[in-house]
């Protein structure tokens, strides 16, 4: 949701805004303090080789030229930037801890100023895991919510595609021509063409290790409550919760088997105090007396958050320290130029789980052909890694 009024910029204050946040090794927080400082992003600029050097350390600010052509590819892409300070910022971000100074927007903003939830859970996510995720996001949709996530595998692709009728957010790791994966770049397109991408990131940069916690709490930020859908311990779902519950949001979670470990870390979550979801009914009961109210005291995760040196946690305010962030030693993500095929009996095995799933279902999410299908499955029979049940449906083998 944007705020009348917001700030005023001309567009070379807004060149030196978005030159100032493309700087190598200053974050949010750097970010804000040098505008303390210095009154504004030109000065802090100008500021900052010398403030550097005093430090013993080494800054790249980057060209001028670099960022005309940053703005001018952003604009034959129908991007948009908005700065923190401006009406359309949405105030959702305001109210987290370190927002980011510049959002890059794609597609139909106005879905932010409806009530959003987010949808999270794991990449190899099992068929009833996707199935639940898909009810979620469609009813949830219906009832009047714009569905966020991250644009990962599993089950964020459902949510999203579930959701694209109503209204779907996807927030990036990397640049907004840069999606990731490259097997939702069909569904990167249709959500662009009706709903909307956001990133922090520059355009051109594909997405590396450390990005995608960061884009993590920007999920969490926009939304009112996260619902995770099958999420194994130390998963990047789990960090989304956790900074969905320092921002004061709702935290959902959705029960799975005790025997699946994709289903660990959100069992655990419900072990710590999230609320269940096993029907949109349950999302809704909670969610509906709580509109218009300020965001809730932080319930889940009390203890200081080990996210790293990514300056997200710590004082909001910057001292003189937290003015530049240490370089993460993440590499980037491999760029595969294709996308390689699972063998059969893998990509089934990771849609099944312990509870049966109907065959059907299987063919439908693999793509593969009825006949591959039941090849594959009679090799897992075989194998002793599958059960058949009654109604054409099978499960893991305990």
């Amino acid at each position: 949701m944007s705020r009348p009024g917001g700030l005023r910029l001309s567009d070379s204050q807004r060149f030196d805004w978005i030159r100032l946040t493309r700087t190598e090794g200053i974050g949010p927080r750097g970010f804000q303090g040098l505008i303390n400082r210095f009154g504004g992003a030109g000065a802090a600029l100008a500021a900052l080789p010398d403030l550097a050097r005093a430090r013993g350390r080494t800054i790249r600010i980057p060209h001028p030229e670099t960022i005309a052509r940053e703005i001018e590819a952003a604009a034959r892409l129908g991007v948009r930037f908005v700065l923190s300070g401006e009406a359309e910022y949405p105030t959702a971000l305001i109210e987290i801890d370190a927002p980011p100074p510049v959002l890059a927007l794609r597609g139909r903003p106005d879905l932010l100023e409806r009530p959003c939830l987010a949808i999270v859970g794991a990449r190899n996510a099992s068929a009833p895991g996707r199935r639940m995720a898909a009810r979620l996001a469609q009813g949830l949709s219906e009832a009047g919510y714009t569905i966020v996530s991250g644009l990962a595998r599993g089950i964020d692709a459902e949510a999203h595609r579930e959701s694209l009728a109503g209204g779907t957010v996807a927030v990036l790791a990397g640049g907004l021509d840069r999606p990731y994966p490259p097997e939702n770049a069909a569904l990167y397109d249709e959500i662009l063409a009706r709903g909307l991408a956001l990133s922090e990131m520059p355009l051109g940069l594909s997405p590396r290790g450390r990005d995608f916690p960061r884009r993590n709490r920007l999920v969490s930020g926009l939304s009112r409550a996260v619902i995770v859908v099958e999420a194994a311990r130390r998963s990047g779902s789990l960090i989304t919760a956790r900074f969905a519950a320092e921002q004061g949001r709702e935290v959902f979670a959705v029960p799975g088997s005790p025997l699946d470990p994709r289903c660990e870390g959100s069992n655990d979550l419900l072990r710590a105090g999230a609320s269940i979801a096993t029907a949109v009914e349950d999302i809704l009961a909670i969610l509906t007396p709580l509109a218009g109210t300020e965001a809730r005291a932080p319930r889940l995760f009390r203890e200081p958050p080990a996210c790293g040196q990514d300056g997200f946690t710590g004082p909001p305010d910057a001292g003189e320290d937290d003015l530049f962030e240490d370089p993460d030693p993440a590499e980037d993500l491999p760029q595969p130029a294709a996308i390689q095929p699972q063998p059969a009996e893998e990509a089934l095995l990771a849609l099944i789980a312990v509870a049966p799933v109907e065959i059907d279902q299987l063919a439908r999410i693999t793509g593969l052909p009825a006949r591959a299908v039941q090849a594959a499955l009679l090799e897992l029979e075989i194998a002793g890694r599958i059960v058949r049940h009654g109604g054409n449906r099978v499960s893991r083998a305990l």
